[in-house]
């Protein structure tokens, strides 16, 4: 974390054959927070990691994990990140049907929670939960869509994420605003400059092929400042 930046390394876009390695590289690279999407392959057309894999990645490290839930189930992917011991469980606003429900759910086992809304979806569906979750997952591209290289980041991130930001400290809350969606070197230091505040890592980023990890870390870091100081 970079003042109050939190950098959290999304382990689809890793080698998913050599998943421990991979973490232990994370690890040694002073990385805290894993971000782990749980996709159904119904919401999204996709389906990265299963339970199984989850519940062993949790024995093999004591990083946080930060679990994205992408499905139409969002109650039953839930009770089984509980009980494997998660640090922080997001689900979508677009599928559930019992928000409250959810939320209690997840605070009632000392676990953050978090609620992600999909590019097109407004903030004002954030009006009376928005006291209740410690994070908003802002997508900035369609969620399960990263593999095609022409999904670019929506035109209205940045306005959206400011729009967040201005209603976060309106109600003087303390709540993340987390982004996720081709977060690159050459868009985090805008999205941080505009009031992210945790960042979703893959291909075009941590995880960028032809640098090694530590460079790419210092990238990252670097975007980071330069965000920081131009606020």
């Amino acid at each position: 974390m970079v003042s109050r930046i939190t950098l959290s390394p999304s382990i689809m876009c890793a080698d998913l054959v050599n998943l421990e390695k991979e973490v232990k590289k994370l690890e040694d690279a002073g990385l805290d927070t894993l971000h782990i999407d749980v996709i159904d392959g119904s919401f999204s057309p996709s389906m990265p990691l299963g339970i199984e894999t989850i519940k062993r990645l949790r024995e093999v490290t004591d990083m946080n994990f930060d679990v994205h839930i992408m499905s139409v189930n969002n109650e039953y992917f839930i009770q089984e990140m509980l009980k494997i011991g998660v640090q922080s469980i997001t689900f979508h606003f677009e599928t559930s049907l019992h928000i409250d429900r959810y939320i209690q759910l997840i605070k009632q086992s000392d676990t953050k929670v978090g609620i992600a809304l999909n590019p097109a979806t407004s903030l004002n569906v954030l009006d009376y939960i928005l006291p209740q979750v410690d994070l908003v997952c802002l997508m900035l591209i369609n969620p399960g869509f990263a593999t095609n290289k022409n999904e670019k980041q929506v035109a209205y991130a940045l306005t959206k994420i400011n729009e967040l930001n201005q209603k976060i400290k309106g109600s003087n809350l303390n709540v993340d605003i987390q982004v996720d969606g081709r977060v690159s070197t050459d868009t985090i230091a805008n999205l941080v400059q505009a009031g992210a505040t945790n960042l979703v890592l893959g291909s075009t980023s941590l995880f960028k092929k032809g640098f090694t990890l530590e460079e790419n870390v210092k990238s990252v870091l670097s975007e980071v400042e330069k965000g920081i100081g131009s606020k």
